[in-house]
């Protein structure tokens, strides 16, 4: 995935969690997996680095992860 392409990823609720959105994304298997994802790269929500699995996401928060992508929460 290029670092210069936005990926929207769509959800069908108002609000989702960091770790829902990185299953979601297809880039983690289980949930389990966020911890360790999230430990092991650096991860922007709307600029600022977080790092938080239960960290609220919203329709239209940008996810940037270093060396993966970016990406646009649409419902």
């Amino acid at each position: 995935m290029s670092e210069n392409v936005e990926t929207e990823i769509k959800i069908e609720t108002d609000t989702i969690t960091l770790g829902q959105f990185l299953k979601l994304a297809d880039l983690i298997d289980s949930g389990g997996m966020a911890k360790w994802f999230l430990s092991e790269h650096t991860v922007l929500v709307n600029g600022d680095q977080d790092q938080r699995r239960g960290r609220k996401l919203s329709i239209g928060d940008r996810v940037d992860i270093e060396g993966i992508g970016s990406f646009l929460v649409v419902n």
